[in-house]
């Protein structure tokens, strides 16, 4: 009786149904292997590579090399340089994420509150993000120049002195955070858009039959609980593209004065392709590395308790 049920068992799992099943996973796998093979070749493997690396004292252009386990991390510990753009980078990070996810919020309202242009203020708002960071950042830094800048001179109208902006150890790092907002705002404004278009317009109705008035009542009851998903959405890519911060480094001020505006980024540049210590700013991409994807996992653990509704 009993091998009978276990060969009636095996027939009824060898059915065509549970084999063309199977045959479909075996296509589906077959048919997505040339993206995993190249994401293990362009994204895995160039991060196993480095963080390999970063255990060796390989320099760049040397045949051999050596493991020498954690010593470019104790350097890393013990580089008063290194602290100090990882303390810069944090304080970009600190100035343009609340102030390109507010603003870009504030934007896409005003828009849409707005029954006439918005095709033309969508356009002003989202070029800067099209154009190139580096080739922007020349034009900032004739805007920005002490003698004869843009923003000194309005300045002198209203009868306000000017500042050497990007020469000041005071001000430099906030003449770049505000190139990193200016340039930020366009796209987050865009996914705001985006979400304040798919909120169903039943739901304002049903809030105005209950009484609920107009502006501030109407956002904080329908509004922002219905962007809590695109709001998450643009705080992680706002973090991360600030975390990214280098272009306007490199161009206008290369981490000076004083290194008052070295960042990670650059410094890891620095590291690698001018003083060749290739290892060393593999241990600084690998702290990036870590410091981005904590960031990224604690938010999107954390926040996304509070955007459902």
């Amino acid at each position: 009786m009993t091998q009978a049920i276990f060969i009636a068992e095996s027939r009824i799992s060898e059915s065509p149904v549970n084999l063309s099943i199977s045959r479909e996973q075996r296509i589906g796998w077959l048919l997505s292997l040339p993206a995993v093979l190249l994401m293990l070749l362009f994204l895995i493997g160039p991060i196993i590579a480095v963080v390999l690396l970063s255990f060796t004292d390989w320099q760049l252009g040397m045949k051999t090399f050596s493991w020498v386990g954690v010593s470019n991390y104790l350097q890393l510990w013990q580089d008063d340089v290194f602290w100090q753009a990882l303390s810069n980078t944090f304080k970009y990070v600190a100035i343009v994420l609340p102030a390109s996810v507010i603003g870009g919020l504030l934007i896409a309202m005003l828009i849409e509150a707005r029954p006439a242009g918005k095709s033309f203020y969508r356009t002003v708002f989202f070029l800067p993000v099209m154009g190139t960071l580096i080739a922007m950042s020349i034009v900032w830094e004739y805007i920005l120049q002490p003698d004869f800048g843009l923003l000194n001179m309005i300045l002198t109208e209203f009868g306000i002195s000017g500042s050497n902006w990007l020469n000041d150890r005071d001000t430099v790092l906030y003449a770049l955070a505000g190139i990193g907002i200016w340039h930020q705002l366009g796209y987050n404004m865009v996914l705001f858009m985006s979400g304040l278009l798919a909120i169903p317009t039943h739901l304002y109705e049903a809030a105005e039959m209950d009484g609920v008035p107009s502006g501030w009542s109407r956002f904080k009851l329908v509004t922002w609980p219905m962007l809590g998903p695109v709001t998450l959405f643009v705080i992680v890519i706002t973090s991360i593209k600030a975390f990214q911060v280098f272009d306007t480094v490199k161009v206008l001020t290369q981490g000076g004065p004083g290194k008052n505006s070295e960042v990670l980024l650059h410094l890891m540049y620095v590291e690698g392709f001018e003083f060749f210590r290739t290892s060393y700013a593999a241990a600084i991409s690998v702290v990036f590395l870590f410091i981005v994807l904590l960031i990224t996992v604690i938010k999107m653990r954390y926040m996304e308790k509070k955007v459902h509704y």
